[in-house]
Formats: C-alpha cells, structure tokens, sequence
C-alpha cells in the first residue's frame, strides 16, 4: 500500500539520519535496508477501514483482495509474514535480524542487546506514526491509546496489558537515552521536515 511504502521510507529516513550523525561505527547499509522493508507483509493485520484516505485510489475492495492473497501465503501474524518476505527477496541474515527486532514486545531485548543496529531500527520505527514524524512521546501516547483500545474490543484484560505497555514504555525510553548518548544530534532534530530529503533519496536507494 503507497501508505505502508511511505512508513517505511519515513523510518529507514528517520535511521538513516541517526546513523549518519552516530559516534559509535554501525553498519548502516543493514540498518536502512531493514527499515526499507520491515513491514512488508504488516497488511495481513490491518484494520483496512480504520483510515479510509490510505485505501485511495484502489479502494477497500481492492486492498482486502490484497489482504486475503497475503494471508492466504504468509499468515495472519505480521512478523512471521515479514521475515518470509523478507527471506522470499533475498535479504541478508544481518538485515533479516535487524527487521526482527522491529518488535515493541521485544523492546527488552533489543535494550539489552550490544547491537546499536538493532537499536536504531526499533527507535526509528517508534518515532513514526500513520501521518508522519512524531516525538517519542507522542508516538506512544497513540500507540499506547489505539493498542487498548484494540484490547478492549477483544475483552482481554485492559488493566493488565496497560501495565505492560507502561513497562514497555519505559524501555522505549531507555533506549532513546542509550542511542542519543552516542549521537551528534539529539531527538528534536529528528522530523518530518529533516525527513523529507532522506526520503526522496532513499527511493532510490540500492539494495544489494
């Protein structure tokens, strides 16, 4: 989905950018790639009705025809459909690891991991929300907001997955400290408006 292309690329701009201004040597390559295709297969979880301007110009039917091909290949879950896609393309095991660790229920791992890499892609994912560039802050607050809401509907237990999501939360946190602990720019230089160039950049960029 041209929504789905644009997420990545705001990511792998949003990593390419603190990658760029990193102290510490990383291998950036892998880090962009990861980004560039870490959500390949998220559709089979979409809610596709949710943001009807994103269906445009195809439309619902077209997209949940899509949506049905994907599970009908990958699965119904995300990160299982993006590792095979990722590994049906080619993808090397280094950006394959990265693409894993796009994954906010394995924030404590990637925290604890010595991967700056791995670290990087997390972070950057976790600073783009459906419309753009958001703070750390604001990303979760929405995150936080549409993933309870999500729960509710399914008559889990709210009271508990807030609490997890708040533990989660502050790993977020942790890891924006360690990663800017080792940048030449802070947080607030990351935005849509530094976004933009990277992004038109990376639309081109060569994989492998």
């Amino acid at each position: 989905m041209p929504s789905l292309e644009l997420h990545q690329l705001r990511v792998a701009a949003v990593a390419k950018l603190i990658c760029d201004n990193f102290q510490k040597p990383v291998q950036t390559n892998d880090v962009v790639v990861a980004c560039l295709f870490h959500d390949m297969g998220n559709i089979v979880k979409f809610q596709l009705g949710d943001i009807p301007e994103f269906l445009e110009p195809e439309g619902l039917a077209y997209w949940e025809d899509v949506k049905t091909e994907f599970i009908e290949k990958y699965g119904r879950e995300q990160h299982a459909a993006n590792e095979t896609i990722a590994r049906e393309i080619g993808l090397s095991e280094d950006v394959i690891s990265c693409i894993l660790a796009i994954n906010f229920s394995k924030i404590g791992e990637v925290v604890a991991s010595g991967s700056f890499e791995k670290k990087i892609c997390e972070y950057a994912d976790s600073r783009v929300g459906p419309h753009g560039v958001l703070s750390l802050d604001e990303r979760l607050r929405d995150g936080r907001k549409r993933y309870l809401k999500r729960i509710d509907a399914a008559a889990h237990d709210v009271a508990v997955s807030a609490d997890i999501f708040e533990v989660r939360m502050g790993m977020e946190y942790e890891l924006e400290k360690q990663i800017f602990a080792l940048a030449g720019i802070i947080p607030e230089d990351i935005t849509d408006a530094a976004a933009v160039p990277l992004i038109e950049e990376l639309r081109d960029y060569r994989v492998g």
